[in-house]
C-alpha cells in the first residue's frame, strides 16, 4: 500500500516538475520573442526621429525588418512560436496560479488570462506574416477599424472610452512600476552581479517609462476619439509614437522614447534569463 502511495506521489512530483519545466521553457521564449519586437519598434521608432525611417514604428513595420534580414523567414516562425509559449505561459498562470504568494488569487490571475488572449493574437498575427498571409497590417488602420466597429454597437462610445480610459491608466500604472522597480520581486536578484543589477535596472526603469509613456498616450487618443465620437482620432503605435515629435519637444522627444522601447527590449531580454517562473 504504502508502495502504490509513494509511487502515485512520485509521479505526480514528476509531472508538476515537467509541467514547470515547460511553463519555463515557455515563459523565457515568448520573453525573448516580447524583446525582439520592442527592439525592432524602438529602432524603427529611433529611425523616424532622426529622419531616415522609411517604415512604420510598429509590429507591422518590425516584422518586415525582421523579414528583410538573412534567415528572415526562419527568424519570424521562430518569434511566432516564442509568441506562442507566451501565450500559454499566460494561460498556465490563469489556469494554476502564478509564483508569488498571491498567485493563485483572482487579481493575478484574471490579468494572466487577458494577456493570454493579448498574446495569443500577437501569435497569430505574427505566424500569418510568416506564412505569407499578411496578418499584421497597419496598427493605427487596426485601431481605427476597431473603434469604428465597437462605436457602432449600443453604447459602443462608452465601451471605447472606458476600455481607452483603462489603457490610459495601465500605462500610468506601468511607469510608476518602472519607477518603484517592483519587477525586482519576480527576478532571481540573488544571481544578479552588482553590475548587472545596475544594468538591468537601467533598462527597467527606462524601458518602463517609455512603455508607460506609449500607453497612456494611446489610451488619451482613444479617450477623445470616444469623446469626440470620431473613430479617426483613435491612434496605433505608430501614429502614438510620431505625436510625440508633435509636441514642443519636437523629435527630441521622440528619440527619448524610442530609446526607451529599445530598453524595453533588452530588459526583456533579461527576464528571459533572471526572471522567477
Amino acid at each position: 500500500m504504502n508502495a502504490r502511495v509513494m509511487a502515485r506521489t512520485g509521479r505526480g512530483t514528476a509531472r508538476r516538475a515537467a509541467n514547470g519545466s515547460a511553463a519555463e521553457a515557455a515563459a523565457r521564449a515568448g520573453l525573448t520573442a516580447r524583446g525582439v519586437i520592442y527592439l525592432l519598434v524602438g529602432i524603427l521608432a529611433l529611425q523616424i526621429a532622426f529622419g531616415t525611417g522609411n517604415r512604420q514604428a510598429d509590429r507591422g513595420g518590425a516584422l518586415e525588418e525582421l523579414a528583410d534580414k538573412p534567415f528572415g523567414a526562419v527568424l519570424l516562425w521562430a518569434l511566432g512560436i516564442g509568441l506562442v509559449g507566451m501565450a500559454l505561459w499566460r494561460l498556465s498562470e490563469a489556469a494554476f496560479g502564478a509564483t508569488g504568494k498571491d498567485g493563485h488569487k483572482a487579481k493575478k490571475r484574471a490579468p494572466a488570462a487577458a494577456r493570454c488572449v493579448f498574446y495569443a493574437f500577437v501569435a497569430y498575427s505574427v505566424l500569418a506574416f510568416a506564412a505569407g498571409s499578411g496578418g499584421s497590417g497597419s496598427s493605427d488602420k487596426q485601431s481605427r477599424d476597431i473603434t469604428a466597429r465597437v462605436m457602432e454597437i449600443p453604447a459602443g462610445r462608452w465601451l471605447v472610452g472606458l476600455a481607452a480610459a483603462g489603457i490610459a491608466v495601465a500605462g500610468v500604472v506601468i511607469a510608476v512600476q518602472a519607477i518603484r522597480r517592483t519587477y525586482h520581486k519576480k527576478l532571481k536578484l540573488g544571481a544578479l552581479s552588482a553590475r548587472s543589477r545596475k544594468l538591468l535596472d537601467i533598462t527597467g526603469v527606462g524601458g518602463g517609462l517609455a512603455r508607460g509613456a506609449v500607453f497612456a498616450a494611446a489610451g488619451a487618443f482613444a479617450v477623445r476619439a470616444a469623446v469626440d465620437y470620431q473613430p479617426d482620432r483613435a491612434k496605433g503605435l505608430d501614429d502614438t509614437l510620431r505625436s510625440f515629435a508633435e509636441t514642443p519637444l519636437g523629435p527630441w522627444l521622440l528619440a527619448c522614447v524610442a530609446a526607451g522601447l529599445v530598453l524595453f527590449g533588452v530588459f526583456s531580454f533579461a527576464l528571459a534569463r533572471w526572471r522567477r517562473v
